[in-house]
């Protein structure tokens, strides 16, 4: 093992163990180095591999902290790594979103406040009949967005968070070159809300299987 990977295994270690716990300064450089048996080199190292990751934080004139290690700051750097995805890789992205957004939206039926029902209701409302693509496409994310916090699990929060980003281009696309996409888009929209607003998990998860299914199928027949 690289001695840098030994390290980060070691801070590693420490922060599983409970030793340090998050929001707790790391020992000084020198204590931690003889401490875990490294040298101060690839203690370094180590430390800016894991504050790339978020998993801890260094401030200049402060000292290092382990972060709060909260879901959506540990899956920033998932985010980081979509934007890497190739255009032949967008339909697997799709699959994902339609195995694991269906089963948010089916649990966000029995927890979303009328609050929140209300919010994406004006939403749509203020999209209008005849939306632009970029539009169009601004509110979808934002609208799943609202139903997947509503879901009250925020790692598969996150997870689609960063998911969706490769899918944007796509369903611009589709919008722009497909004739009836912002009709059945609003179409489907308007169902799964109806559903949500039912608490009707699994009408909720269908309309959601569809609305992605029909992104990824037209996709793939376009290439």
């Amino acid at each position: 093992m690289a001695v840098t990977d030994e390290a980060i295994e070691k801070i590693k270690g420490m922060i599983v163990s409970g030793t340090l716990r998050p929001g707790d300064r790391l020992p000084k450089e020198s204590e931690l180095a003889a401490d875990l048996g490294l040298s101060r080199n690839s203690l370094r190292e180590a430390v800016r591999a894991l504050s790339l990751i978020r998993i801890l934080d260094v401030r200049q004139g402060d000292g290092t902290y382990v972060t709060s290690l909260d879901p959506q700051l540990l899956l920033e750097a998932l985010s980081f790594v979509v934007d890497f995805h190739r255009d032949d890789t967008v339909l697997e992205f799709l699959a994902v979103r339609r195995i694991l957004e269906p089963a948010a939206t089916a649990m966000a039926a029995s927890r979303i406040g009328e609050q929140q029902l209300h919010a994406l209701t004006s939403q749509l409302d203020a999209l209008g009949a005849a939306p632009s693509v970029e539009e169009l496409v601004a509110c979808d994310l934002e609208f799943h967005r609202g139903i997947v916090q509503s879901s009250g699990n925020s790692v598969l929060c996150s997870l689609l968070d960063g998911l969706s980003g490769p899918t944007t281009r796509a369903r611009i696309w589709r919008g722009l070159t497909q004739e009836d996409a912002v009709s059945r888009t609003l179409h489907e929209h308007r169902a799964i809300l109806s559903a949500l607003r039912d608490r009707d998990a699994e009408a909720a998860r269908s309309w959601a299987t569809v609305h992605i299914a029909s992104v990824e199928q037209w996709l793939r027949s376009t290439l």
